[in-house]
């Protein structure tokens, strides 16, 4: 389904709001349904930044109440693409209410028509490395430089996208998951139906601020349809994976790619809907795969600002002026201290949605935030044919693991999309392990 927003909408994805003025290519909510004699699954990827749980949750109660889908075999994600529309609110960008009225209607719309869709099927599991399309875009540096965290005034132990300050990069701080994964769905003639591909790489971003696109997703979608011969029904879906850490702009290596709007998103999807393709031949295709889905609440705490923290935080923000402010060192401290007053009226806990699925031999985890590549990882480790979908049933914003928590870093920095418990990470991990356990 369509649901490219008007021109005009706020886009989120950045400390600022921008408007969309281009539309590039147009954004989708792409359904895929799967049905056997036992259940019903609905897995939806979504072209946009991110979707809170409160939004997805009315999402999946219409969906179950007008297509008989239970709420626990429902997955809808973010792909993350930062050129998108905005139902929730990030840093100074507001969630656009229209739009966010919009939107869900195209989603269980999706999942109507992909239902309404079932035919006799087969799936199969592929995976391929695909290392060279991911950085780690954290970075330690030496001694000369020393990056402030804008909350806590200290000096953290690492830099998250160090531009202007490559001279002072010592080395990369993590390993990216490199891994492509992907489960293809035909009918069992042999139409392809529909592939569901997942990828660690957070996103390209290689377009001007006020278009429109489905980013490197979209692309993607595209190439795989054309390489596979498929035809214009074919649906093509790039999830996001454990990209917290992750993206494409290399300090190291700056001149590793095309320049020029799309140019690097596009020279990316391409290869990989290539890689992809490559492994099409020697896949194992399953004509009665089993179906089974399980999820459970986590309840996590937050973490607040101190009375004194909250207080020095209600004076800048009493301050500034956050009509005209710029996302530089200055306008960090400001917009980081009006995050500390907006977390204060946060909840002691929150409520976490944590999700498994098994479609024959394919396991997929879904976590509801933006978590790092060891946490896949780690997951992929423990087991066969397993790959997590981030940014998935609702966004509770970046889960590092408890030593990257400490090193510091933009994706540590205490506000409302990162605010999680120190022990968080290990808490989701283990509970999908226990989940996936139970299902297999």
């Amino acid at each position: 389904m369509d649901v490219t927003p008007p021109l005009g909408t706020i886009i989120n994805g950045d400390f600022v709001s921008h408007y969309a003025r281009i539309v590039h290519d147009p954004l989708f909510a792409k359904a895929l349904v799967l049905k056997n004699q036992q259940m019903t699954l609905a897995i939806v990827v979504v072209d946009i930044c991110v979707m809170p749980r409160d939004f997805l949750d009315s999402v999946k109660e219409t969906i179950t109440s007008q297509l008989g889908i239970p709420y626990a075999n429902i997955l809808i994600s973010s792909t993350h693409t930062h050129a998108a529309g905005s139902v929730a609110e990030v840093h100074l960008v507001g969630a656009d209410l229209g739009y966010r009225q919009k939107l869900p209607n195209l989603i269980v719309k999706a999942v109507r028509e992909a239902k309404a869709n079932l035919r006799p099927a087969e799936v199969a599991f592929g995976n391929v490395a695909v290392p060279e399309h991911v950085v780690c875009r954290r970075y330690l540096v030496d001694a000369d430089y020393q990056p402030i965290n804008p909350v806590t005034g200290l000096v953290d132990g690492l830099k998250t996208n160090p531009l202007g300050k490559e001279n002072h990069i010592l080395s990369r701080a993590a390993v990216p998951d490199p891994e492509l994964s992907f489960l293809g769905i035909r009918e069992t003639e042999g139409r392809w139906i529909g592939l569901l591909a997942n990828y660690s790489l957070h996103y390209v971003g290689d377009w001007e601020n006020g278009t429109l696109s489905a980013d490197y997703f979209g692309v993607f979608a595209e190439q795989i349809r054309q390489k596979l011969g498929a035809d214009d029904e074919f649906v093509g879906m790039m999830s996001n994976g454990t990209s917290g850490d992750v993206n494409i702009w290399d300090f190291i290596n700056p001149d590793r790619y095309p320049t020029g709007h799309f140019a690097k998103s596009n020279y990316i999807a391409t290869d990989l809907a290539e890689k992809v393709f490559g492994e099409i031949k020697d896949l194992d295709w399953e004509e009665n795969p089993a179906l089974a889905a399980v999820c459970t609440e986590l309840e996590i705490a937050t973490n607040k600002p101190t009375e004194s923290e909250l207080a020095a935080a209600q004076k800048t923000t009493a301050e500034s002026d956050y009509k005209r402010i710029m996302p530089d060192e200055h306008g960090l401290h400001r917009i980081y201290a009006r995050e500390q007053v907006l977390l204060n009226e946060f909840p002691e806990t929150i409520s976490c949605l944590v999700q498994a699925m098994k479609i024959g031999s394919t396991i997929i985890g879904a976590l509801p935030g933006e978590f790092f590549a060891e946490t896949g990882l780690i997951l992929k480790a423990l087991f066969p044919n397993y790959f997590s979908i981030g940014l998935a049933n609702g966004n509770v914003g970046y889960v590092p693991p408890l030593a990257e928590l400490e090193r510091g870093g933009y994706e540590t920095w205490r506000c409302r999309i990162s605010c999680l418990e120190s022990g968080a990470e290990q808490k989701f991990r283990e509970s999908l392990v226990g989940l996936v356990e139970k299902m297999i």
